[in-house]
């Protein structure tokens, strides 16, 4: 055991357990326990987060009241964070929710946590649709981000989302009544043409499916390959646009002339994807990069 001023550490278990620590030693050591595993800016966003959810409070008011005590339930939640973050479980879900296109949303294992690029795949589609009522279908839906997003921007469209996890569309149905925003849902795999053909006609398909390649787990984060659903990160190595090449298929099948198909991406696969897609009968492939410069999604026209 180890004392240093008025808070005690153990060598075996290094928590803070005095339980008359305040905010502000509490954030400190938060911010100090997690930086092994994540840099420093990364370790003060997710502190602030963890501190705003376990607390009440926003980042000022956490600033004004400093002084004040953790309770004995916010000290335990404190201790559990931090142990699950060194598990590397993915802050977002230890506080359950997560942020996209402006909007709060719940997630859990059993979707992906939303991602910059993908509200960039939204704005594209909103910068390019010129139609209030379009009828927009996304496959893959996870936690409903993308038909939730484009459902709030386009009041009039008619939305619909699919996944093959009844698990994910659970998240996303909530997710949905807690934005108040109407998609139809529906369990349904991708993969099943006899299934997907039972679908109406749609102006806007938009996916963002599985595109990592089962030998890139090397090359990802330990918080990704433990906590986040497999099922929607990966495909075989010896068929990665297994789902683009069957989302196209569809899309041919269901869009009129000048329907429109937006995808998100791998980043080492644009120049294939848009060859699949120039194949298969659609002009006007575009690719296009993140924030980041990556190729990450590619926008595609029903000839």
């Amino acid at each position: 055991m180890i004392c240093l001023q008025k808070y005690c550490f153990s060598a075996d278990f290094p928590f803070i357990f005095h339980k008359a620590m305040n905010i502000q030693a509490a954030f400190t050591h938060l911010t100090q326990s997690i930086q092994p595993l994540y840099d420093e800016r990364e370790a003060v966003n997710i502190a602030h987060m963890l501190m705003e959810h376990i607390t009440g409070l926003g980042k000022m008011d956490r600033i004004i009241y400093k002084e004040k005590k953790l309770d004995e339930e916010q000290f335990s939640a404190l201790q559990s964070a931090i142990e699950a973050l060194l598990r590397n479980r993915p802050v977002q879900y230890i506080i359950g929710k997560s942020w996209f296109y402006g909007m709060e949303l719940v997630v859990n294992e059993h979707v992906l946590i939303p991602r910059p690029e993908t509200e960039e795949l939204v704005e594209w589609i909103l910068s390019d649709n010129n139609n209030p009522h379009a009828r927009i279908l996304d496959i893959g839906t996870g936690s409903g981000c993308i038909p939730i997003a484009l459902s709030q921007n386009l009041p009039k469209a008619t939305v619909w989302a699919i996944d093959i996890s009844e698990d994910a569309l659970a998240v996303a149905q909530n997710n949905a009544t807690r934005q108040k925003t109407p998609v139809q849902f529906a369990v349904m795999s991708a993969l099943d043409a006899t299934a997907t053909a039972e679908l109406p006609d749609f102006d806007i398909i938009v996916s963002n499916p599985p595109y990592i390649k089962q030998s890139e787990k090397t090359g990802m984060q330990q918080q990704v390959i433990d906590y986040e659903p497999s099922l929607a990160l990966f495909v075989p190595d010896t068929d990665p646009l297994l789902f683009y090449r069957h989302i196209g298929l569809l899309a041919i099948n269901k869009l009129p002339a000048q329907g429109k198909l937006y995808f998100e991406i791998n980043e080492a696969l644009g120049k294939e994807v848009v060859e699949l897609l120039q194949n298969q009968g659609f002009t006007n492939v575009t690719l296009r990069t993140d924030l980041f410069g990556k190729d990450r999604m590619v926008s595609a026209t029903k000839g």
